[in-house]
């Protein structure tokens, strides 16, 4: 009986360890890649339980998922020998695993080759493109043209390149500041040239306005002294044909106005009893 519990003991030991080296479980998001004393066997894309032969043959599993190259920033050379930073991302995913595996095996192994090959078309594409056409309308279409170049070069990695993009495309850090200086310097210069076109422009205005103020003022002086004179011949002619209506009355009439320009409330005068002027004053009959 020890006996027989000792075999049905290893016996389940055996089929224990033969089950973990053979059966194994794949969800959606991974895919299998069985390979025989390293040569490649197939690919299992069902999720599930499946099974392989132990210790013959070996399990690679993958993400089945699109994955991204995000390569570090690059420095290129533009058309115009502008030095730029360009920061781009692939988006990729396995189409052949059998290709894939013979190939490149891992996936950091891809994106590394992914790297190599974007850097070097992107590389030749900046370089036949001037600075400003990187920041603009010319960007999409250089980048479609990159992403089509990639494609092919990576199918036969057993990968299917989705698509390309530039993330962001800058200056280095002292090539920013220079530039940074020079677009400062033309502000400034910009700045001047409107500040002096202004103040010319105020000068002349204030000199037209000047000019228009001293002959409106010279016109209204003699426009003034016009009606002036114009007043004066009046009155005088008015001045004469009442003196000439009544000598006495206009002597009295001139004299009481003379009176009301000099006397006040306290006004003192100082004359001669026989004066022309204090006459009027003594009484009315002085007349």
């Amino acid at each position: 009986m020890k006996n027989k519990s000792f075999f049905l003991t290893i016996i389940l030991v055996l089929l224990i360890v033969v089950g973990t080296q053979s059966l194994f479980t794949l969800d959606e998001t991974e895919t299998a890649i069985i390979t025989q004393f390293g040569q490649f066997v197939r690919a299992i894309k069902e999720p599930g339980l499946h099974i392989k032969i132990p210790w013959i043959q070996a399990l690679h599993t993958m993400d089945s998922r699109v994955l991204s190259a995000d390569g570090a920033p690059a420095e290129f050379l533009t058309r115009d020998r502008k030095r730029v930073l360009v920061d781009y991302v692939t988006r990729w995913r396995v189409s052949d695993y059998h290709d894939f595996y013979r190939r490149v095996r891992v996936e950091p192994v891809a994106q590394a080759r992914l790297d190599e090959i974007v850097g070097s078309r992107l590389r030749q594409e900046v370089a036949g493109h001037d600075f400003i056409d990187l920041i603009r309308e010319d960007r999409e279409d250089l980048m479609s043209r990159v992403a089509e170049e990639v494609r092919v070069l990576a199918e036969p990695l057993g990968i299917e390149v989705i698509d390309t993009r530039i993330k962001r495309t800058d200056l280095p850090d002292e090539v920013q500041d220079s530039v940074f200086a020079r677009m400062q310097a033309e502000r400034q210069r910009i700045a001047m040239r409107y500040r002096a076109e202004g103040a010319e422009r105020g000068n002349a205005i204030r000199a037209d306005a000047d000019r228009q103020a001293t002959i409106i003022l010279a016109e209204a002086y003699e426009r003034s002294e016009s009606l002036r004179g114009e007043g004066d011949a009046r009155a005088t002619e008015i001045y004469a044909q009442a003196y000439g209506q009544d000598e006495g009355f206009f002597q009295f009439w001139r004299r009481l106005t003379t009176y009301s320009h000099i006397l006040g409330e306290q006004t003192t005068l100082v004359m001669r009893s026989d004066s022309d002027l204090f006459r009027f004053l003594e009484s009315s009959e002085a007349q």
